[in-house]
């Protein structure tokens, strides 16, 4: 008994002590408080309080209109067990987010890798003609021609012409179509800001470091790739992963401006335009919330999981 009390005390006492030591180098490194405070208020406002709110009103029945009342978990159960049209947005999502989220990270590394050794001046050109697609408002216009159901579509007007198809095809309407041709319009446009981390990262490795690995036993370019280049671009990998990630689970403007609002049976529904519905039409906003605390808490176990896996790389 005597001994678990010391124990006891011992350790408030060494609780104490870590609290004073905290505080007093808090004091003394104040100034260094003041500067990182800016950032600090910014990031709490627009991030961790926002993030705070939508939980919060993820257990609440509230239409803006109306105070916040409290419901529970009936928000997470009608999702999960009622709403049909959300299932589909959840399979909708992960498919696409399956296909164009590692692929167009591997994309984006791989043109990244071979941009890197052009010459700086082709370089250049090179990198903004690759990143151009994924900020230009221009590219729902060139889809939407290229699948126009009628025959004036570019895509109908080739297989017709080709004797493929004898009537066209209402490309953006069929559900058939619809996913598959978001997979393609989303690849096309992912060479985004984890694009210009892969550039910047190899602009930032040692040049001494691939001499010495040859020096070592490095003998072609893959090796060097997996031994020096991955290793030493470990936080670009890890900032491009999380891009990649967002991207491909907030897949929201790209269905809405081709496949229409809402898709033909819901079949291009995601987990995002599910969520814009219920806040910005129906506004239902605990409704929406809840869609955005799922979404939050799906997206951070595979950030998890894919850092996890960057770990291991050149280990």
């Amino acid at each position: 008994m005597q001994t678990s009390q010391s124990f006891a005390s011992r350790f408030l006492t060494m609780k104490r002590n870590n609290i004073k030591h905290g505080w007093k180098l808090a004091k003394q490194n104040r100034t260094c408080y003041l500067f990182l405070a800016p950032y600090a208020i910014l990031f709490f406002t627009f991030s961790i309080l926002p993030i705070a709110t939508s939980i919060f009103y993820g257990f609440t029945y509230y239409n803006i209109l109306e105070p916040a009342r409290f419901i529970g978990l009936e928000n997470y159960v009608n999702l999960i067990l009622q709403d049909e049209v959300f299932l589909t947005a959840v399979k909708n999502t992960f498919v696409i987010a399956v296909i164009t989220g590692p692929l167009g990270y591997i994309l984006s590394f791989l043109f990244a890798w071979f941009i890197n050794e052009l010459p700086k001046w082709l370089r250049a050109v090179a990198v903004v003609v690759f990143y151009a697609p994924s900020i230009a408002t221009t590219a729902f216009t060139v889809f939407s021609i290229i699948f126009r159901g009628d025959a004036y579509g570019y895509l109908n007007s080739l297989l017709i012409e080709f004797s493929l198809i004898d009537a066209p095809k209402l490309w953006l309407l069929d559900p058939n179509y619809m996913v598959t041709i978001l997979i393609i319009v989303i690849l096309w446009m992912s060479m985004g800001t984890g694009f210009l981390s892969f550039v910047a990262g190899f602009q930032g490795i040692d040049k001494s470091m691939y001499e010495a690995g040859y020096v070592d036993g490095v003998r072609n370019r893959w090796q060097e790739l997996y031994h020096i280049t991955l290793p030493s671009m470990k936080p670009m990998l890890l900032f491009g992963a999380v891009m990649s990630i967002t991207a491909a689970f907030n897949v929201c403007d790209v269905p809405r401006a081709l496949c229409g609002y809402p898709s033909t049976d819901y079949a291009a529904r995601t987990i995002v335009t599910h969520l814009f519905d219920y806040g910005f039409s129906r506004f239902e906003m605990g409704y929406a919330s809840a869609i955005a605390t799922l979404l939050f808490l799906v997206m951070i176990v595979c950030k998890k999981a894919i850092s996890s896996l960057l770990e291991r790389v050149g280990t």
